[in-house]
């Protein structure tokens, strides 16, 4: 701002994430500070400005707004000179009702200032369990519009008492225009006693506990006996539980922690860290089989309670569903379908109107990488390299998120999870429902996976043809290449190479894709190399059952079925010559490339596991026996498949690494050396297929994305050896790599042109 005028005035507007993180008290405290006159406000493009004073002070003003409040994410500050007019003081004005959108910050944890008032004997919010304030507390789970205002809030059901008010009206109160604020004489109330809750914990009991988005089933992390009681009635199988403990010492003594991941630990967003498991104890009945514990720590009231009062120092916290169900939210929901798996049930008052589950994170490469994105994280926007007409997304069937997009910004939603049944499917409506009404986003088509049988295409499909818009499908492995090059901003016309791994994606030849080679952008990809087909038989029977993907391999690999492999006996009787003949005629077999799939072959012939209890099981097993590995002096390129040059591109030929595994048997090695043989001789042959690419595309970024590529292993070899050889690598750090990443690469896909019109 030019500072040759003594007095001006300024109309100013700043959009990004700036309703609900204290954004007008902010302004007012430093407008007034700064002796401006003028106003501040609301509407549903964020928030608008007028500021007159002298131009020092406006620039000054102009300056500090491109940070804005703790929660705040500004997106832009643009301004235009007024004429002068007679305010005497600069003050909050009442919120409008305007066109465009702003964006609704997530959930965070209780503030610093707020535990300390939750501690305080004389603080009248003493032991309050909803305590919350302008810098912390629920955001999206509660909000039902916009502009974030109380009426737009579930807490209207709960009007101010007068100290309560006060505080919401005073310009000096940390409390000034905070939605969530309330205390125990006017705001929400647990119906249990918190010392009730302890005991029933500190007994063994499983204890249901509504929180900021859902449901909890907790129970006292160290009794085995109550862990191993609450797997069986949540149908759990081996799959691992989080833990949440007191504080980051805590967290320390179960697990290994580095710089960037105790950052992710403690942020604001307060995820389930993934981290390499130091009690051995603990990691084998509350994660069975897998290297890494997930923790995390408190971050509602109750939960700072519930350890103030004594319960136990580690807690099972797990979803408040049974397995592959959605969250539950309400109480009348929670007796129906928790009344089997709880011993007990603590509800509250305040409505959920957002289900939304914990995020979790892992550390790679000494950044954050979302495994899943939710709480926390959901839903705030990502810029986008494109501009987007209004669009809407809705993913693949597993890990599901929704998409909405406008012009340059995407809003990812929470994770809804897999729309294989009908109560997850109508998750995903409702979540499509809030975000473009709190984005105000009017479709112009409804994107989906290009897999004919998922749920979710099926919806989209109905679901644009009730409104009258178009219906569009997105290849599964080019929106997860799109997803990591939108999260990166990465520009339109520069083309990359990607290597898309994962289990399951419908390819353009009606078969089933995993281990692509993608050349392109977000408009369009050419498949450059995959994986070598083989057959998979049974379908989704040869999922639930490596031991039938492994006997695909070694058909394929033209290896007999060695005696000493285990996966000789553990086959169920006629089970070998029914996959044997399966494979023969081809009959009831599916072709795929699927990298997922290899890594359950390799898992099986190594006697990791025959049978799996959660999808990526072997695989995680796997890598958690590689991570574990002692050093060795044998060479990995044995273990690297063959790169083959064909008419339709690169081949990955694993028959090398097949036949290096039934020898590893044979030899009788250290299981632990060859799974990182098999990790290592992997991104050896992913590196030397890079450099044949390159020599024919010149392009020299890769981009890492898939299932596949939570693997933090493999990820880190691929991208060490990748890095060596000169190239730039793309990583996840904002979305999953996983199939909850899909929806925003489905959204750039179809910005840039490049989705496909289905007819109906």
């Amino acid at each position: 701002m030019d500072n040759a005028a003594p007095v001006r005035r300024a109309r100013i507007r700043v959009t990004g994430v700036v309703q609900g993180v204290g954004f007008r008290p902010f302004v007012f405290a430093r407008a007034t500070a700064l002796e401006l006159t003028g106003f501040v406000g609301n509407d549903a493009s964020g928030v608008f400005i007028e500021a007159q004073g002298d131009a020092a002070s406006l620039a000054t003003l102009l300056s500090d707004l491109s940070t804005g409040p703790p929660m705040a994410q500004v997106d832009d500050v643009t301004w235009s000179e007024l004429p002068l007019d007679d305010d005497d003081a600069f003050r909050i004005v009442e919120s409008t009702v305007s066109d465009g959108t702003t964006s609704i910050p997530p959930d965070t944890t209780v503030c610093a200032d707020c535990l300390a008032e939750l501690r305080d004997s004389s603080d009248r919010r003493f032991g309050y369990a909803f305590i919350a304030c302008t810098n912390c507390g629920p955001r999206y789970t509660i909000v039902t519009g916009l502009p974030y205002d109380r009426p737009q809030t579930t807490m209207v059901d709960f009007p101010m008492c007068e100290p309560c008010q006060a505080e919401y009206d005073d310009p000096a109160s940390r409390r000034f225009h905070a939605q969530p604020t309330a205390c125990s004489d006017c705001g929400p109330h647990l119906d249990t006693p918190v010392s009730e809750i302890v005991d029933a914990l500190a007994a063994g009991l499983i204890v249901a506990i509504k929180g900021i988005g859902g449901y909890h089933l907790a129970c006292d992390g160290r009794d085995a006996a109550a862990v191993a009681r609450l797997r069986e009635r949540k149908h759990r199988g081996d799959k691992p539980f989080a833990l949440m403990v007191p504080d980051a010492d805590a967290a320390r003594a179960i697990v290994r922690l580095d710089a960037a991941a105790e950052a992710a630990l403690t942020s604001p967003a307060r995820p389930i860290l993934l981290a390499p498991a130091l009690d051995h104890e603990l990691q084998t009945s509350v994660a069975p089989g897998n290297s890494y514990l997930g923790v995390m720590l408190p971050y509602a009231p109750l939960h700072h309670l519930l350890f103030d009062a004594g319960a136990p120092r580690v807690l099972v916290m797990t979803s408040g569903n049974v397995s592959d169900e959605p969250i539950c939210t309400s109480p009348d929901e929670a007796r129906e379908r928790l009344a089997d798996l709880a011993d007990a049930m603590v509800h509250h008052d305040r409505r959920i109107h957002v289900a939304c589950d914990d995020s979790v994170l892992r550390a790679v490469s000494g950044a954050p990488q979302p495994v899943r994105r939710s709480r926390g994280y959901a839903p705030l926007p990502i810029a986008l390299p494109i501009n987007a007409p209004g669009l809407v997304a809705v993913g693949g069937e597993l890990k599901t998120t929704v998409c909405v997009a406008q012009g340059s910004n995407a809003w990812l939603s929470q994770h809804i999870g897999d729309t294989e049944n009908l109560e997850t499917l109508a998750m995903l409506e409702r979540t499509v429902v809030t975000l473009t009404t709190l984005q105000r986003v009017e479709p112009i088509a409804i994107i989906s996976d290009a897999h004919p049988t998922y749920l979710s295409r099926r919806w989209a499909s109905g679901e644009a043809a009730r409104r009258g818009i178009d219906h569009l499908t997105v290849q599964h492995h080019h929106a997860h290449l799109a997803s990591l090059l939108a999260e990166h901003r990465w520009p339109a016309d520069r083309p990359v190479l990607g290597f898309a791994f994962d289990g399951t994606g419908y390819g353009t030849d009606a078969t089933i894709w995993g281990g692509e080679l993608l050349h392109g952008t977000y408009a369009a990809v050419d498949r450059v190399g995959s994986l070598s087909p083989v057959l998979l038989p049974g379908g989704d029977a040869a999922i639930r059952r490596p031991l039938r993907t492994a006997l695909a391999h070694l058909s394929a690999a033209g290896l007999p079925i060695d005696p000493a492999l285990a996966l000789a006996t553990a086959a169920e009787p006629h089970e070998l010559a029914v996959v044997g003949r399966m494979l023969q005629t081809g009959a009831g077999c599916t072709p795929t490339t699927s990298m997922g799939r290899l890594f359950d072959a390799v898992a099986a012939l190594l006697d990791v596991r025959q049978s799996v209890d959660y999808e990526g099981q072997a695989a995680i097993e796997l890598e958690a026996l590689a991570a574990a590995s002692p050093p060795s002096d044998d060479d990995p390129r044995t273990w690297a498949p063959a790169i083959e040059h064909t008419d339709g591109g690169l081949r990955l030929d694993p028959a090398p690494a097949i036949g290096a595994a039934v020898a590893a048997v044979r030899a009788g090695l250290d299981v632990r050396i060859a799974a990182r043989l098999f990790h290592e001789g992997l991104a050896i042959a992913v590196t030397e297929a890079a450099v044949a690419i390159r020599s024919a595309t010149r392009v020299d970024t890769v981009g890492l994305t898939g299932g596949v590529f939570a693997n933090t292993v493999l990820t880190v070899l691929c991208q060490g050896r990748l890095a060596r050889e000169g190239f730039t690598v793309l990583l996840h750090e904002r979305v999953p790599p996983n199939d909850g990443g899909l929806a925003l690469g489905q959204v750039a896909v179809a910005a840039a042109g490049g989705a496909t019109t289905e007819r109906t």
